[in-house]
């Protein structure tokens, strides 16, 4: 959603490849909060297990949708949003079940999709995000070429 919030707000276009890809999604917020749970939980409950944690599983065009009507809500002077939705050869979705770790440790995400939108809204409204649309640190893939990763 960083990416398709950046493009919103920025040049008032999303481009969705394929959309119907799931997608799990976890506030940062949440994953600070997990990780002082996880810390602060006894060794015994959480050792050699393994924990997914998502807040909502979403199809990408759904997450386009979102970010449009909360980009709409939050700037509301700029034109209207537009959604492009071309074909992809990567179709593949993750969907996650979260009930383990609130089995275990009583963890549940609290902050939703949208809620991470408008933290994002927010955010470059006050000129937080300089140069998001050329600076690599803002892409995933272009950091981790520029790293050497493949």
């Amino acid at each position: 959603m960083n990416i398709l919030t950046n493009l919103a707000v920025n040049k008032g276009n999303i481009t969705v490849f394929g959309g119907s890809q799931l997608r799990p999604n976890l506030h940062v917020q949440d994953y600070a909060d997990l990780c002082k749970a996880l810390l602060e939980a006894p060794d015994e409950k959480i050792a050699n297990e393994i924990f997914n944690c998502g807040y909502e599983n979403m199809r990408i065009i759904d997450i386009a949708k979102t970010v449009k009507k909360v980009v709409a809500e939050e700037f509301p002077d700029k034109d209207e949003i537009s959604i492009e939705v071309t074909p992809s050869n990567d179709l593949r979705s993750y969907h996650i079940n979260s009930d383990k770790i609130t089995e275990f440790i009583g963890f549940k995400p609290q902050f939703s999709v949208e809620d991470a939108i408008r933290d994002l809204c927010k955010e470059f409204r006050q000129g937080k995000l300089p140069n998001c649309l050329s600076d690599d640190k803002y892409f995933n893939v272009r950091t981790m070429k520029k790293l050497g990763a493949s």
